[in-house]
């Protein structure tokens, strides 16, 4: 299937000395309301906003380029830092949480979530743009396959979509089908893994949970799950839903960007908040690492912390509080 070039192509990769990159803030509170506009994948984001970007060699920080000439024989040394472990764009990203399902399956690990909240994921319901998103989760699923060793089924949202892409990728070294198959997983089948299941489809998905917990017992994977929507409220389903359904799941990765830092988990990696570094544009510094992943008062917490040690604590503050404000009443009532 055809890509973008700005999203995938392999010339936008950046050596491993030049400084990470996050994608644009993402709004906390847009998973939880419709957008009044929706981002495009195929529009390559503002340069002046844009930390998955393509960037020259000459942003890189003092530091990097000191070690690279001090480095024997010319070659550059890798410098580990605070944010070393971020992914330096979209690609690196679905990639990293490829490998990350991938060592949690091989450990052992039956049920597990890898999500990137990040705008580019976010809103691609848009017509003409899933085409971009199956392109993408492509890349998981090949990575998945490539770690694993095993077996690897793959189940779209509807059947439409999975007739298409059986269609368009011959070569596929999984087998796809859709959460509306009488039997999308069959004995043989040694990995699930749900591309994207919304809420609607939760029936659904909980049945094919169900079924794979049956002898044999094999692993279930969900990329990206949209299992929790705003527009059905926050009730006693949902609240079910997370207690009973989502709770028996482990977060083996996750991306989340925020308007001064980020929050980030990479199997068997622990929970890490990352802070924007006042002297370093694009780079972030590590607030802290959690066993769990952190809530709306965890955040509060940390990032008062570091405003104490900031002589700009109201503005680093106030942005993050702006944005946890809307989302922290609605996190602690579904986490009953």
């Amino acid at each position: 299937m055809a890509t973008t070039a700005p999203l995938l192509s392999p010339q936008h990769a950046r050596p491993a000395h030049l400084p990470r990159r996050l994608p644009p803030p993402l709004h906390l509170a847009s998973h939880l309301d419709v957008p009044a506009k929706r981002m495009r994948l195929r529009r390559a984001p503002p340069p002046c906003t844009a930390k998955f970007g393509k960037f020259d060699a000459s942003d890189a920080p003092a530091e990097a380029k000191e070690a690279e000439a001090a480095a024997d024989g010319g070659v550059a040394q890798p410098v580990e830092e605070d944010d070393s472990c971020l992914p330096s764009d979209l690609e690196g990203a679905i990639r990293q949480s490829g490998k990350a399902s991938s060592d949690f399956v091989n450990s052992g690990g039956l049920r597990a979530i890898a999500e990137l909240l990040i705008p580019q994921l976010e809103f691609l319901n848009e017509e003409g743009a899933q085409a971009e998103l199956w392109a993408l989760s492509k890349i998981f699923l090949d990575t998945l396959v490539q770690e694993t060793g095993q077996k690897v089924t793959a189940i779209f949202p509807d059947a439409g979509a999975a007739a298409l892409l059986k269609y368009q990728w011959k070569d596929a070294q999984f087998k796809c089908a859709s959460l509306s198959d009488r039997k999308p997983v069959d004995p043989e089948d040694e990995v699930a893994v749900m591309i994207i299941p919304d809420h609607q489809m939760l029936e659904a998905v909980e049945r094919i949970a169900s079924q794979l917990s049956d002898d044999p017992i094999r692993p279930l994977v969900m990329w990206n799950p949209r299992l929790v929507s705003g527009d059905v409220g926050v009730g006693f389903n949902v609240r079910n839903l997370r207690r009973n359904f989502l709770s028996t799941f482990t977060t083996v990765y996750s991306m989340r960007p925020l308007p001064t830092g980020a929050v980030f988990r990479c199997f068997p990696g622990q929970w890490k908040v990352f802070y924007d570094d006042p002297n370093r544009p694009n780079r972030y510094l590590l607030a802290r690492e959690l066993t769990s992943r952190p809530d709306a008062t965890d955040i509060e917490r940390i990032f008062g912390g570091v405003d104490e040690q900031s002589e700009e604590a109201p503005s680093l503050m106030n942005n993050v509080m702006g944005v946890f404000s809307s989302v922290s009443r609605f996190m602690r009532i579904i986490s009953k």
